[in-house]
């Protein structure tokens, strides 16, 4: 509930606070849904220029995960009728953040004890990182709920006399089969990165019949349909090569992979300093001394593997962008849970007033200064973008098109809710050419006005201007 609540933190505000840019393009694929009906095999977005394939995209395609997210985003807007679309964003990932924290209490509690799957789920909870990236619109928060699901109802699959009972009324155990297959299969769609954390269910699978394993005709039933959508959706998008952003670079698209600075960008900037608050570090290095001391060792070392290689395989991706660490977060919270759990059992130390202090402090020092790394996330990067997208909305046509020039970044046209491009691409000319009826411009310069002696200024102030393309001044 605690958690919940936190992630209500600046629920309204604009879609222009840190990696707004992204969360633009979700959110306009969720939009589009509303304006223009749910056309699941061909989402659209605003964005029509060729800056993210490398090709013009007239028909604004944008096929990156399978819209599960955007479905549910529009669909509970247009449900209740309460809230704005971008805050139902919001409010989809804060669920999912919720029952992310939740699967991951059930699984670890399951393989070790409970004292253990609350820290491991506080931790999810209360680092302000995940406080932040849990109220992102974004779907990878919701592929993380949607896997650890998948690997909790996997696990209850796979036991040889387990039994899920409520009253008197008993689960077949065909429902945990169907339930691992529907959250792993969702989670494969919303993001392909889920595929890493699929060596927990290996592990499982080893506990339970060695190498055996193969010879399970159930497990590859599951493995073919869980990842069959996925087969079958990337297949599809190949069809539209204009909507589907240049990826390749994520692997190691700079170099970076195993060079000092690749270890420094994970290791200190992200690991240490951005999601431990430093103080943290101290639990992850206890972590491991308790590790060894649990009978499943290997199915909680696993979590740790499966972070290891996709952190390395998608190294650029990783160094670029902190949010690729939203995948990673159960598993720091597992090894945080684990040195406080050690920490608290030490026994050189005999006073649990003292262990239990200087846990404290670790905790409140690693979410101080995780807070204090994270707090101007939140913050409007550019509040000109939101008024001059507001007067672009109120002064022109909703079919018009308009540039919304931003350096490539996606999050002033998204204010605009008008489809266009977010760079000047092209010369004016040539992209009146293609269609664009307005250009805005924020914190208009000396220099940009003097486009007012080729094009009519629809309105003017010292945070935007706005010409139409069309009329002569």
């Amino acid at each position: 509930l605690v958690g919940f609540l936190l992630r209500l933190y600046r629920l309204d505000s604009p879609i222009a606070d840190w990696h707004s840019w992204r969360q633009a393009d979700t959110s306009a694929v969720s939009r589009n849904f509303v304006e223009h009906g749910y056309d699941l095999l061909h989402p659209r977005f605003d964005d029509l220029s060729n800056i993210p394939s490398g090709m013009d995209n007239p028909e604004g395609y944008r096929f990156v995960e399978f819209p599960i997210y955007n479905v549910a985003q529009a669909g509970l807007f247009q449900l209740f009728g309460i809230f704005t679309l971008e805050e139902w964003g919001r409010l989809v990932t804060i669920f999912a953040s919720v029952f992310a924290a939740l699967f991951l209490y059930l699984i670890v509690s399951r393989h070790s004890n409970k004292q253990l799957g609350l820290w491991a789920a506080f931790f999810y909870s209360f680092i302000p990182y995940n406080i932040y990236y849990g109220r992102t619109i974004l779907p990878d928060t919701s592929m993380v709920a949607a896997i650890l699901g998948g690997i909790y109802f996997f696990d209850l699959w796979i036991q040889k006399n387990f039994k899920f009972q409520i009253s008197n009324f008993k689960l077949p155990k065909a429902t945990f089969f169907i339930l691992a297959l529907l959250f792993t299969s969702a989670a494969f769609l919303l993001k392909p990165y889920a595929l890493f954390f699929t060596l927990p269910m290996v592990v499982l699978a080893y506990r339970r019949w060695g190498w055996k394993l193969v010879l399970q005709w159930p497990l590859w039933v599951f493995v073919a349909v869980s990842v069959a959508p996925l087969v079958w959706w990337r297949n599809w998008m190949t069809q539209f090569p204009a909507g589907i952003p240049v990826n390749e670079w994520l692997y190691n698209g700079n170099g970076i992979r195993f060079r000092p600075s690749f270890f420094r960008w994970i290791g200190y900037e992200r690991l240490t300093k951005l999601i431990s608050g430093y103080f943290g570090v101290f639990l992850l290095a206890l972590s491991f001394v308790e590790l060894r001391k649990l009978k499943e060792w290997s199915f909680f070392l696993s979590f740790l593997v499966s972070s290891i290689l996709y952190v390395c395989v998608f190294a650029t991706g990783n160094v670029q962008h902190d949010y690729y660490q939203i995948l990673i977060m159960p598993t720091i919270a597992i090894f945080m849970a684990l040195g406080s759990y050690y920490l608290l059992s030490y026994k050189v130390i005999k006073s649990k007033v003292i262990k239990s202090v200087l846990l404290v402090f670790i905790i409140a020092g690693s979410f101080y200064f995780g807070w204090m790394q994270v707090r101007d996330y939140f913050n409007i990067n550019n509040r000109s973008i939101v008024v001059a997208g507001e007067a672009v909305d109120r002064l022109t046509p909703k079919d018009a098109k308009v540039i919304a020039n931003y350096t490539g970044d996606t999050s002033f046209l998204y204010q605009t809710k008008r489809k266009g491009w977010p760079s000047f691409q092209h010369e004016l000319p040539k992209m009146v050419e293609l269609g664009a009826d307005y250009l805005v411009l924020v914190n208009p310069t000396e220099a940009d006005m003097g486009l007012g002696e080729t094009y009519k200024v629809v309105e003017k102030n010292p945070q935007y201007v706005i010409f139409d393309l069309r009329a002569k001044p």
